[in-house]
């Protein structure tokens, strides 16, 4: 298993190897990116098969390079990722790349011009296993946490976990388009349990972490979500409940879309739509 951190970003690129091939875990920002990544495996692999592309998540800096990947590139690898990806495409990906398209300037240093939304060819809506040889990988998309795609990798042989944004050491979670603040901490923390001493955890972007990690994140993501949840039921306003503590686990200003997230779903209310925050 090889760990390629990867662009402006720092993204996490995983790339596992079986007898029958290589697996690669996620693609990049951007086809340019996804290239280049791609480059880099066979610089250090030669010409040995992709048997297959995996996102961990829908999320652009995730999905954007699948085209260097999929059906009739190079590669021609068949994609694996959460059932939800079309659909998450269809509401926030989908607008954000129309939005640029219409108005390159808002987000000046994408590389978006030929961008094609490549969708999963094989959905996992259940934990599925990949046999790559000698190595049984399985897939195990979530509940809504980050996203509502998010897909962990677990190696047992390995005990290595590939969690993509669902954790990240680079710098704070980003609660980012159709982030789900309520929930992610139960998500963590329902695979925190099934976790060891010893075992790895690759985060989506940064340095490959230990369960004590994820679990102190889990416990940073638990207080943010019973703030909120307590300002919401004090009849507070979302600017009101980031005002109200003077310390946040992660930097209050990147909060804002985690209490008008939050709030909405206590309303019942949609999340919003066609959202350009960053992922």
């Amino acid at each position: 298993m090889h760990q390629l951190r990867v662009g402006a970003f720092d993204l996490s690129v995983v790339v596992v190897e079986g007898e029958d091939g290589l697996l690669v875990v996620d693609s990049g920002a951007d086809p340019e990116e996804g290239r280049a990544i791609l480059t880099e495996i066979r610089s250090r692999f030669g010409r040995r098969r992709i048997v297959g592309l995996v996102n961990t998540h829908a999320h652009f800096d995730h999905t954007f390079g699948n085209q260097a990947f999929g059906p009739g590139s190079s590669a021609d690898a068949p994609i694996h990722g959460h059932a939800a990806i079309g659909a998450h495409f269809a509401a926030y990906e989908g607008p954000r790349l129309a939005a640029w398209r219409d108005d390159p300037s808002r987000e000046p240093d994408r590389r978006w011009q030929d961008v094609e939304l490549v969708a999963p060819t094989h959905p996992v809506d259940r934990m599925t296993r990949l046999d790559l040889g000698g190595r049984v990988i399985e897939l195990r998309p979530q509940s809504e946490g980050h996203t509502d795609t998010d897909l962990v990798l677990f190696l047992p042989a390995d005990r290595i976990w590939i969690l993509g944004d669902l954790v990240e050491e680079s710098g704070p979670p980003m609660y980012g388009s159709g982030s789900y603040p309520l929930g992610w901490p139960g998500v963590l923390e329902g695979l925190v349990a099934e976790m060891r001493p010893g075992d790895r955890v690759i985060p989506g972007h940064g340095a490959v972490v230990a369960p004590e990690f994820v679990t102190r994140q889990a416990a940073a993501l638990r207080l943010v979500a019973d703030r909120l949840a307590a300002s919401h039921a004090g009849g507070l306003s979302t600017v009101e409940a980031l005002a109200a503590h003077e310390r946040w686990p992660f930097p209050a200003d990147g909060l804002s879309g985690a209490a008008e997230r939050a709030y909405a779903a206590l309303d019942g209310r949609p999340l919003d739509e066609g959202s350009i925050e960053d992922a």
